[in-house]
């Protein structure tokens, strides 16, 4: 069985374990078989932590019947946790995802993301063997 890399953003992270989002199911499904590696870093962790907190997300949560600490836990059993990449030459408009952009370069892995700075670079992602998709199929 092939496994490959992949790389979520924090929005990607909260379809597949906070929100009924039907296109994350494969996704969900994916992580739980094992096909896709979830590579993570602490300051990734760290943004999810940070999000959870967001009146707006707690509201969610409790719509969802989860809370915040359900949430790193799947996070904690389904990433696996990585040094930061080094800088890319790619440059993301929002310094904030330039982290998932850095990690997705230097492991060749696929980037899944809602983010429109980050799927706007999708050319330039494709140009370095990257797809930035904003689900699977």
């Amino acid at each position: 069985m092939k496994v490959e890399p992949v790389v979520l953003d924090t929005n990607i992270v909260l379809d597949v374990f906070v929100f009924s989002d039907a296109a994350a199911i494969p996704l969900r499904q994916a992580l739980a078989a094992g096909t896709l590696d979830w590579l993570a870093t602490q300051a990734m962790r760290d943004e999810l932590a940070r999000v959870l907190a967001y009146p707006k997300i707690v509201t969610r949560l409790n719509f969802y019947q989860c809370n915040a600490e359900g949430i790193l836990a799947a996070f904690d059993q389904r990433a696996r946790l990585v040094d930061v990449a080094p800088k890319s030459s790619l440059r993301c408009s929002d310094p904030d995802d330039q982290k998932f952009i850095d990690l997705a370069v230097a492991h060749q892995a696929l980037l899944l993301s809602k983010d429109r700075a980050i799927i706007s670079m999708g050319k330039r992602l494709l140009r370095q063997g990257i797809r930035a998709l904003t689900a699977i199929k």
